[in-house]
């Protein structure tokens, strides 16, 4: 019996036209009452289901872990391993596709794209998401609309109004054209039209815009696809696009503002930050830092890719703020940082403050608490608040000089406390952001050094890897916590885990890189690791941050739990996968350190 295959749905997107029709000539169609068993725990499949109509029930060990609908399919694990961990019970009337094992095992063999979606390899089921992402990205940015981009303010003056007072307006709403009103008439006027006419052209500053002014406007409405704009400027040979709802005029739309949506507007931020003079300039451009997140994300950007551009931003953004708050005659004396997940260059969504200060020598404490207290508070008002454990500049224990620090550093690597080895992954996770970076490097030189001779400080602190246990169970069952709504948190049984056990390792060995993804290439490179296992956990690493980033961004807040339930077959198999990486972490942590002697 034929029955209908969506071939735009993974992993079927995956199939030839030929492979599709093949599928879908030996797949049936099968029926199943509410509370019937559709497969047992820990029994054969006769293949790959996929839900037409209804509601099934995935549970494992007895426990629900999922709902699928529609679209979603199961079991696929089983499918090539030939026996299920999970259970599959109809909740309702329900209709399935079935796609016979063998079938199913033909096509994984002959098709890798395909195959790629149930392989055991999690670098390989995700490299071939990866694939379907960029051709996904392209089609959506072609299918937003110029509400979606950048605009900038439709500013309206008189045509009678003079060239300098056009150019006061410009600058004061750091925009490059005007809108011209002119009777019934409106036009646009450049910068480079205003100096064109001084320069050039040997005009006074007092005379009108009138003459200056262009008044073929080409225009759209914010409900236009982007696609339309692109096509608008290359017909009419137009830079600039005016924006109207109605008979109102919202906004204009450049060229640049339409290229960088393609490639993410970051480097129109950079521009405003470099140009920043006052907080307030700065402020405006850090705010422009945050917004930058979703339309990236949206654009189907990865993970790696939107943290390193976020990062790169919020760095520059705190190196401006030091050249306008730090005094003179403290500038090259001092060495701003920054630590945590901003210090790793994984921060995306903006959480709390973590930087701090290192001084080459002791400087005038008026003007040191002055600093400290303004930069902090400058950084509260951009958006960043306060580190609740208060590793921030306005601290001074976290801001003095770097014989302050070394001194510290010997009672960190000898008290076998849990503060002494936070304070210890804190700085090694330290970057350099302004002012005299050979400090910072000084200092995390004379860090390794010490706790390259406290191995049971070493051992400490590499044990803080057996904190949190991966959620996943012996059946490579997915466990979340009743207290927690059913959910499992990502952070503390995945991600937590990797940037601390890499970060252990890198610090054994001394590393300069402060970014995880680095940190693991650098230890494939020493053969510290298989080259294999540092991409899994790559990959790995890369996937629990993406899914947290999606739902952070989706409930615009920093939570890091999920709920299984809510995720699709594939994403549950992958969340499985990345957790058994994990495991596999701790315990090459574990034998490395010798973890079991504490």
């Amino acid at each position: 019996m034929s029955v209908i295959l969506d071939n735009a749905t993974a992993p079927f997107d995956r199939l030839t036209p030929e492979e599709a029709e093949s599928l879908r000539g030996a797949m049936d169609i099968a029926y199943f009452r509410p509370n019937e068993t559709i497969v047992a725990e820990g029994a054969a499949p006769e293949g790959l289901y996929i839900v037409i109509k209804g509601c099934i029930e995935e549970r494992e060990q007895g426990e629900l872990v999922g709902l699928l609908g529609p679209k979603d399919f199961f079991d696929s694990r089983a499918v090539v391993q030939g026996v299920g961990v999970s259970g599959f019970t109809a909740r309702e009337e329900t209709l399935c596709a079935l796609a016979p094992r063998a079938d199913v095992l033909r096509l994984i063999n002959s098709n890798p794209r395909f195959g790629a979606f149930f392989y055991s390899d999690i670098s390989r089921k995700l490299e071939a998401l990866a694939q379907k992402d960029e051709s996904s990205q392209i089609e959506s940015m072609m299918r937003a609309r110029v509400r979606d981009l950048y605009l900038m303010p439709a500013a309206i003056i008189d045509s009678f109004q003079s060239i300098a007072s056009a150019g006061r307006i410009m600058r004061d709403i750091d925009c490059n054209a005007l809108l011209v009103r002119d009777g019934e008439r409106t036009g646009i006027v450049t910068g480079m039209n205003l100096s064109k006419a001084v320069v050039l052209k040997g005009m006074t500053i007092e005379e009108p815009v009138k003459s200056l002014a262009q008044f073929d406007l080409v225009t759209v409405e914010p409900d236009d696809f982007v696609s339309q704009v692109l096509l608008l400027m290359t017909k009419y040979n137009k830079r600039r696009i005016v924006v109207k709802e109605g008979d109102l005029y919202v906004g204009i739309l450049e060229d640049i503002n339409v290229l960088s949506f393609f490639a993410g507007n970051s480097q129109l931020v950079v521009g405003r930050i470099d140009r920043a003079s006052t907080l307030t300039e700065l402020s405006a451009a850090a705010r422009q830092i945050a917004e930058q997140v979703r339309p990236l994300r949206r654009q189907g950007v990865k993970f790696e890719v939107v943290a390193e551009i976020i990062s790169d931003l919020n760095r520059r953004l705190f190196a401006k703020l030091f050249d306008l708050l730090c005094p003179p005659e403290m500038r090259d004396k001092a060495c701003l940082i920054v630590m945590g997940s901003e210090g790793r260059g994984e921060q995306t969504i903006r959480t709390d403050q973590d930087n701090g200060l290192i001084l080459s020598e002791p400087v005038d404490e008026a003007a040191l608490n002055r600093f400290r207290e303004q930069f902090s508070a400058a950084l509260a008002e951009f958006g960043f608040p306060p580190c609740p454990g208060h590793v921030m500049v306005d601290n001074p224990l976290w801001s003095r000089t770097i014989a302050e620090y070394m001194s510290d550093f010997r009672s960190w690597t000898t008290t076998p406390d849990e503060q002494s080895s936070m304070n210890i992954a804190i700085f090694f996770d330290a970057e350099a952001v302004a002012g005299d970076a050979s400090l910072l490097a000084r200092a995390k030189k004379d860090l390794v050094e010490k706790i390259a001779n406290e191995r049971v400080c070493l051992a400490r602190f590499a044990k803080a890897i057996e904190a949190f246990e991966p959620p996943i169970g012996l059946f490579n069952t997915l466990k979340t916590a009743e207290g927690e709504g059913d959910a499992l948190d990502l952070k503390k049984g995945g991600i937590f885990p990797i940037v601390h056990g890499v970060r252990s390792l890198a610090i054994e060995q001394g590393l300069e890189e402060t970014n995880t993804f680095k940190r693991l290439a650098k230890l494939a490179e020493l053969g510290m690791i298989k080259e294999d296992f540092a991409r899994d956990l790559a990959r790995a690493l890369d996937y629990l941050m993406t899914i947290r980033l999606d739902a952070q961004i989706d409930a615009a807040k920093s939570a890091s739990l999920l709920k299984p339930a809510t995720l699709t077959s594939m994403d549950r198999d992958l969340l499985r996968d990345s957790f058994q990486i994990v495991k596999q972490l701790r315990e090459l942590v574990r034998r490395r350190f010798n973890l079991h002697m504490f």
